[in-house]
């Protein structure tokens, strides 16, 4: 008996793909809408965090020695002054008044309303509370021996501040450029990131009147 065999083989089928299996296609479409989604998310949390709660600075010059040095990284908080004030004693990141595209870092020394007097390097704080005033004791932020120079008496519109550098000796400050309106104010000092061994979340000194 002679057996026959076909020259034609059959096809080999295509390959079947198991329930919620993809194609290579498939995958790396899901893959890129994946990453897109990731990046979009990412950016509706880090912009208005950036742009609007945070920003970071970097320390430039000595106004502020010995509390901030040069090239040290600072992260400062623009939220807290949308919900109060700026108070005494805040390190404050500002436009400088004069070139609004400069940022100066200094400390708020005296609020709106009050009359700021510097004499024999001494200051004098006068307000409501203290109509005759006071001297302002500075021992929790600046060494004893540290005197403010100036001849000054200025008294605050109600959206100004003074503020001096730390270092009263090499601080371009409100003795020199006057008072700092509310509008110029970018955040307060929150946290220094940089160096390590000094990384620190500020606090707002208290003052003995």
């Amino acid at each position: 008996m002679n057996f026959l065999h076909s020259s034609h083989q059959p096809s080999p089928s295509p390959p079947s793909f198991e329930e919620g299996e993809l194609t290579f296609g498939q995958s790396v479409l899901q893959f890129v809408w994946e990453t897109i989604k990731v990046v979009v998310i990412s950016l509706l949390i880090i912009i208005p965090v950036r742009y609007f709660l945070i920003q970071p600075f970097f320390v430039n010059g000595a106004s502020m020695d010995p509390n901030l040095y040069d090239h040290e990284y600072l992260i400062i908080d623009e939220i807290s002054y949308r919900l109060h004030d700026p108070q005494r004693g805040d390190i404050i990141v500002f436009r400088y008044p004069r070139d609004p595209s400069q940022f100066f870092i200094k400390r708020i020394i005296g609020l709106p309303g009050e009359t700021v007097e510097i004499r024999d390097g001494v200051i004098r704080i006068s307000n409501e509370s203290y109509p005759e005033g006071f001297v302002l004791d500075e021992s929790g932020y600046l060494s004893p021996d540290v005197q403010t120079r100036g001849d000054i008496s200025v008294t605050l519109k109600e959206d100004e501040y003074y503020v001096m550098g730390d270092n009263r000796r090499a601080s371009l400050d409100s003795r020199s450029f006057g008072p700092v309106t509310r509008d110029y104010i970018v955040g307060r000092a929150w946290v220094r990131g940089w160096p390590i061994d000094r990384i620190t979340v500020f606090e707002r000194p208290e003052y003995n009147f």
